[in-house]
Formats: structure tokens, C-alpha cells, sequence
């Protein structure tokens, strides 16, 4: 079986017989552990699980430049650290987003990454994700998708928005890697609705 692959519909059987609240929270509880689980069967470097809870969602890291900076690994020019998942219930909010650290990261988006990209948000600002103090919420992402241009784009958009409109829905970011750097292959996004389950779409990050 991939190693990347997780079984979104499994978890949510394994809820079946409680009520809507009760398996989205046992959904929540378990997703951490079969994401890690899956990240982790699919690396073979050394790993350093942290996570991070910010407003109403959780951020699930590798912080693998910790193994670097205390002299338990070489340096690596590529390994980075990185998001395994990010979840929890949005939360919209309407106010203007203070993008100045995230300006500071990395520098200016074109020159470290060329035309096509753009520093994007696994968890949007505007469902409750974080901007400033967790930048593993940051990723390099394809600019068409970022913005809406795309048939993927308008998709991720209109996933995003649902979550905007029902506070409280149960939402999660999901990178998968090609490599060992932070950039992600492909990005899954699920919505967890109370009465049917798990919708997630695998979105091209290429």
C-alpha cells in the first residue's frame, strides 16, 4: 500500500454508532496519529514530531533542523523542517491579516521561487489560520492554485469558503512530499461534514 495513503472513510467508520459531535471529535482526536503514522512510514530520515495549537487549530510539524542544530545529524543543504497536518474548526474572522512577518519570509516570493508561486497558507487566515508565530502553516504554493485562477484553484477556494460560512465545521491541510524539502508534491484539504463524513481533494502542487 503507499505509504501516503490514509483512509479518510476507515477513520470515520471506526466512529459509526456515536453521534455527528461525537465521531467528528473522535475523527479529530485520531487524525494526528494516522497522519503522523503515514509521514512517517513514508521518510526515511530521522524525524522530531512537535505539535503546536494556535487559536481552533492544531499544527502537526517535523522539526527536523533541531536534530541540526544540536549535533545530532549533519547539516543538510535540502532537509527541512516541515508541516505533517494542520486541523481543527474554523473559525472565521474578517479583519485584515498582518502579513509583515510572512513578507519577511524567505525573502521576496519571485526571486527565491520564480513567477509561478506564491507563499500560501495551508489553514487560510480567513477560516482561523495562523499568519504570524507558526510558519509551519506556510508553504510554497503554485500560484494558480493560491489564487483561484485554476479549475483546482477555484475548487480549494470553494472548499475554503464553505469552511468561511459554517463556523465550526471540522477542516484539515494535509501535505504529501516528493523530496525532503518543505514544498509539498500535493496538498489534501478535507471538509469532515456531520452527516455524511470526510470530502477530501488531493490538489496538485507541481
Amino acid at each position: 500500500m503507499d505509504p501516503d495513503f490514509v483512509d479518510y472513510r476507515a477513520l470515520w467508520r471506526e466512529a459509526e454508532g456515536l453521534n455527528p459531535e461525537e465521531a467528528i471529535v473522535y475523527f479529530e482526536d485520531q487524525l494526528a496519529y494516522v497522519c503522523r503514522d503515514a509521514y512517517v512510514a513514508r521518510n526515511t530520515r530521522a524525524a522530531v514530531i512537535l505539535r503546536v495549537r494556535q487559536g481552533g487549530f492544531e499544527y502537526v510539524f517535523d522539526h527536523y533542523t533541531s536534530l541540526e542544530t544540536s549535533g545530532a545529524i549533519p547539516y543538510s543543504a535540502t532537509d527541512e523542517s516541515r508541516l505533517v497536518v494542520a486541523y481543527g474548526r474554523s473559525a472565521p474572522r474578517r479583519r485584515a491579516r498582518d502579513d509583515y512577518r510572512l513578507r519577511g519570509w524567505v525573502g521576496p516570493t519571485e526571486k527565491a521561487f520564480g513567477a509561478g508561486w506564491d507563499k500560501g497558507h495551508y489553514i487560510a487566515h480567513s477560516i482561523g489560520g495562523a499568519v504570524d508565530g507558526v510558519e509551519a502553516n506556510v508553504f510554497v504554493q503554485r500560484r494558480d492554485l493560491n489564487r483561484g485562477w485554476s479549475s483546482d484553484g477555484k475548487r480549494f477556494r470553494q472548499m475554503e469558503r464553505y469552511c468561511f460560512e459554517n463556523p465550526g465545521i471540522l477542516c484539515f491541510a494535509r501535505p504529501i512530499y516528493l523530496d525532503g524539502t518543505a514544498r509539498p508534491g500535493w496538498v489534501q484539504f478535507g471538509i469532515i461534514h456531520p452527516d455524511s463524513g470526510p470530502e477530501v481533494v488531493t490538489f496538485d502542487n507541481r
